[in-house]
């Protein structure tokens, strides 16, 4: 493993699909559940979920750019939510399931929003691209029970409607970037 990890930093609606999708590319470590882009320090899932603080569901991750490009990650993360939906994905309705990317870097600003401006003018959505890009803020680890929560709940309705489509795309899609024990 590369000793020069960077950090990325998504919201794309609930943090348990964008934990399953992103945990299963190569060069991607510990990817991580939490809070960030609010008003308040260590903010509780459930303060979070109902719109009290401002913070959206996100996910942290460590990456190897020998491995995998932000740019790659940037396909991935625009590829498995709609980033065209203001505070909503899917039957997630709120601020806190808005459609976020946080950079760590001048770099990463430049590429997301380049990003955004080839989607826009390919006309890859059917509807304007409303992703905020943000200087990364604090970011808080989500409650223990949320690490992982796919993999632990396969069964779970929400897994198997909501997830498993996503898992199955990423499948499709990425198939050469991803970890063999998730194929």
């Amino acid at each position: 493993m590369n000793t020069n990890l960077k950090t990325a930093t998504f919201a794309n609606g609930c943090f348990w699909c964008t934990e399953a999708v992103f945990q299963r590319f190569k060069g991607v470590y510990n990817v991580k559940s939490g809070y960030t882009g609010g008003k308040i320090k260590n903010p509780p899932y459930r303060e979070v979920c109902q719109g009290r603080t401002g913070h959206a569901e996100a996910i942290q991750l460590l990456y190897d750019p020998e491995i995998i490009s932000y740019l790659e990650l940037l396909q991935v993360f625009f590829t498995t939510h709609d980033p065209t939906t203001l505070n909503r994905q899917g039957n997630d309705v709120g601020t806190q399931y808005r459609s976020a990317i946080y950079y760590h870097s001048q770099e990463q600003c430049n590429e997301a929003n380049a990003m955004i401006e080839i989607l826009e003018k390919e006309h890859i959505f059917d509807s304007k691209i409303v992703t905020e890009v943000t200087h990364a803020m604090p970011f808080y680890d989500a409650e223990d029970d949320h690490a992982s929560y796919y993999d632990n709940n396969k069964l779970q309705g929400y897994c198997q409607y909501i997830i498993d489509p996503k898992i199955a795309k990423i499948k499709k899609l990425f198939k050469e970037q991803l970890l063999e024990s998730y194929l």
